[in-house]
């Protein structure tokens, strides 16, 4: 028995594979395509947009009935985002995956550099810092979108212990902070950004000078903090943002003098 299982080609008629009937009785919660590279054109906050190169993934769920999905029809569904990614894109694809695959949910993730030019703190020497960025949108059986935005930025830390213990000097070390937001309006990325470095005991730069790398090496000297500081920090700032509904932040500081990382995550709850 088969479900439509026949389709018309140029007057031949050629079994749609995918389309008939699985006797397993076992539904595919996710089934679809991981990490297609694919040029995308994005918000940006300076420049108006910006060209990066995303990896993208779709899914949605598999009836028990069907024996698989149409995977080339995710990579065209794609041109639905051109010219640009935007939220009412991803509403607009999520809905349009769910009638074509003939599925009760839809999700997407979109995984991408952005660059923003950041010029050194004294000399003003500018620099690109890349900056990973993630989107991700679902669509369940009751057409309810969720959406969410995702930075991930590279920040320094000094650690308070150690500056007060040591006659002189502190161990420091680069980390890495991911944020998640869930929000009712547009934000800007590069707000999300800011929030971020603003909170660490120093930014990251692409280009230092030497005047450069005297302020930083001070100005984190001067503002030592445990990755449970700034965990506290960016959580406390987005707290006062009546715009975001939700949200989840983690630290990782790479430490340099163990062999481990520190770590600290804090959620707003579901």
């Amino acid at each position: 028995m088969y479900l439509n299982s026949e389709i018309n080609i140029h007057g031949s008629t050629m079994k749609d594979v995918q389309n008939q009937r699985d006797y397993r009785n076992l539904p595919i919660d996710k089934v679809g395509i991981k990490n297609l590279l694919y040029p995308i054109t994005v918000l940006d906050r300076g420049k108006g947009s910006q060209h990066t190169v995303a990896s993208i993934s779709m899914y949605v769920d598999l009836p028990h009935k069907y024996k698989g999905t149409h995977m080339s029809r995710f990579v065209e569904m794609l041109h639905l985002f051109r010219p640009e990614v935007s939220l009412k894109k991803f509403s607009e694809v999520l809905g349009q995956m769910k009638k074509h695959l003939k599925a009760a949910s839809a999700h997407i993730e979109i995984t991408f550099p952005y660059f923003i030019e950041k010029k050194a703190p004294v000399s003003r020497s500018p620099g690109l810092m890349n900056y990973t960025c993630r989107f991700v949108g679902s669509s369940n059986a009751d057409e309810k979108i969720d959406l969410l935005c995702e930075v991930i930025v590279p920040i320094s830390s000094v650690c308070p212990c150690s500056k007060e213990i040591s006659e002189s000097g502190a161990h420091n070390q680069r980390g890495e902070v991911r944020l998640c937001t869930r929000f009712k309006k547009f934000i800007w990325i590069e707000d999300m950004i800011e929030l971020v470095e603003s909170s660490a005991s120093c930014e990251v730069y692409s280009v230092l000078k030497r005047r450069d790398e005297k302020y930083v090496t001070e100005k984190g000297y001067n503002n030592p903090k445990f990755v449970e500081d700034i965990v506290r920090d960016v959580a406390k700032k987005i707290k006062k943002d009546k715009n975001i509904t939700w949200f989840s932040v983690s630290v990782e500081n790479f430490e340099s003098i163990h062999n481990h990382s520190a770590y600290a995550y804090i959620t707003s709850g579901e």
